[in-house]
Formats: structure tokens, sequence, C-alpha cells
């Protein structure tokens, strides 16, 4: 059953897009988060995928309080959730958010502002800090997104030397949709738009603008912490660089994955990464150095992996 509930916002600058999907602990907090930003005119727009929680209610009654888009219909999945919200949007710029994240006071107003002085530029990238379940968030922005300041390329991000985080894009609408928007072949958004943007125009812009707090409470998908997460990253992430075969990094940028694929399965089940070790092993020295970690210690992993993120 489908309901919509619609508001009119004449000529928005920007457009955030919101997929919500049982979150219903946190989306009153992300909704409102983005409501309250100021400087630039923007619209929301959101779409419940078919949440099982209580999610839909919460909603629709913000949606009548605050006065945006919001539509509630069965489970689609995230990618053709987000073309359906691209389709909807009518601003020149648009970006994404997590229904289970918050957006920093200013960031559609720095983020509108910085596009518009600077129009070479399709899309710019921001910062993000991790927030705990309970709301708290890092007094500093993770350092993996600030060492891609002041800008990122195609080859950076695809053999994964440079990261830029998902909820901290913004882009030019117009053009993303002629690129033909999110990729419905692959089960994942971030990565797939990151490099088809860069594809087309590269390098592009990392910026100081804090974007996203960034809620870490155990059940996001990246977190990586089971096989099955774990698989389903993966894949999608091995079949996102199969659509530059024909690059000549993609045989490097595969193993490099592969590798990584190898470790996140280790650091979940050491049985799970024997069996699958004839089908990701390569013969570089890279592989085989974290291939070691089939011999440690789960705590040792986990240990090694942290004092890793900190150097």
């Amino acid at each position: 059953m489908e309901c919509s509930i619609t508001s009119n916002v004449v000529e928005p600058v920007v457009s955030v897009l919101l997929a919500s999907y049982n979150h219903e602990k946190y989306v009153e907090a992300a909704v409102r988060s983005i409501m309250a930003q100021e400087g630039v005119k923007f619209e929301l727009i959101v779409i419940d995928d078919g949440s099982k929680d209580s999610s839909p209610q919460i909603l629709e009654a913000l949606s009548k309080e605050l006065n945006f888009t919001y539509r509630h219909r069965e489970n689609k999945g995230v990618v053709a959730t987000l073309n359906e919200l691209l389709d909807m949007a009518q601003g020149k710029y648009f970006c994404t958010f997590a229904s289970d994240d918050i957006m920093p006071p200013g960031r559609l107003a720095e983020q509108s502002a910085y596009l518009e002085k600077h129009p070479q530029y399709i899309a710019c990238f921001g910062q993000i800090k991790q927030m705990d379940a309970d709301g708290n968030v890092a007094e500093n922005f993770d350092p993996r997104y600030l060492q891609s300041i002041p800008q990122i390329t195609f080859e950076q991000i695809f053999l994964g030397a440079r990261e830029v985080h998902g909820c901290s894009e913004m882009l030019n609408l117009e053009i993303f949709k002629e690129m033909g928007g999110f990729d419905p072949n692959i089960g994942q958004e971030d990565l797939p738009m990151i490099l088809r943007l860069l594809h087309k125009c590269s390098p592009l812009p990392v910026i100081a603008t804090d974007c996203c707090h960034y809620r870490i409470h155990g059940n996001n998908l990246s977190a990586a912490n089971t096989v099955e997460n774990v698989n389903f990253l993966y894949k999608n992430i091995l079949d996102t660089l199969a659509c530059y075969k024909d690059h000549p990094l993609y045989k490097k940028a595969r193993n490099l994955m592969k590798t990584r694929y190898f470790s996140a399965l280790t650091n979940c089940d050491k049985g799970e990464a024997l069996k699958r070790l004839p089908e990701l092993a390569s013969c570089s020295t890279y592989f085989w150095a974290r291939s070691l970690k089939l011999l440690l210690p789960k705590r040792l992993n986990t240990l090694l992996s942290f004092m890793k993120r900190k150097s």
C-alpha cells in the first residue's frame, strides 16, 4: 500500500534525498537535522522503502509538522529508491543522506556555495565525524577522509589509495541524471556513483566542510562484521570495478580488492576465508602478507587493525 504526502518548495537550490529503512530509533533526529539547515533554499524528499518498524508512522507525522515531501511504499532496495528520489528532485544540486545519521548545521549552504563559486566541478565531497548509537559525536573528523583534501582522482579511488564518504557528497542534479543516475545493476550506491563521477571529470574537490555525523550502531552494512555483509559489500565492489575492465589499472585494482575481501573474511570467519582462498588468492606479496592473519588469534587481528587505523 502506497501513501504520499507532498509539499511545494519553490525553486530549491539543493534537493536532499533520504531513503529510509527500519531506523525508527534514529530517523526523526536525521530529518530534524536536515530541516534545521539554513542559508540556502532546499527541499527534503523522503521515501520509506517498506520499513517493518514504526518509521512510516514517524515520517508521516514529521512530514505534516515540517512540510517536506514524503512517500511510503513496498520495499524495492536502496538503489531503486534513490533513483526514484532523483526523479522527484527539483534542485540544481542534490545530496543523499542516511536515515540514521545527523546533518551538521550549515552543510547545505557551505557545499552549494562552493559549487556555485567553482562551476567547473560537477560535484564536491566533504568530511564526516563518527557518532555512537546514543548520538555522542567524535571531536575530530575521520582521518581517512581528511587525507583526500584538496582533491581526489579516479585512479586513487579505483585503487583504494584514498577515500571519500558517500554521505558527504553534493552533485549537479542535471548532469548526474544525464549520466543515468544510480546504477540499477549494482546493489550498492556509493562507490559506483563516485567512480562514475570521477571517470567523467577527474579530479574532484574534497573540502573541509562538516557534512555528516555518521552513526555507528552495530547494524551498519559498511561495518562488514558478518560473513553475509562482507560477501555483499565485496561482491558489489568487484562488480563495480568490472565496469572499468578496459582501464589499464583494472587488474591491479581487482587483485587489491580481492585481497581486502580475503582479509575481511579472516576477521569474521577463518573457515570461510580458507574456503574462499583459491578464488581470492593472488601472487602479490600484499596478498600473502595479509594471509598471515589466518595464523593469528582473532583478538590480535582486531588489535592490529585498530593500530593500523590509528597510525
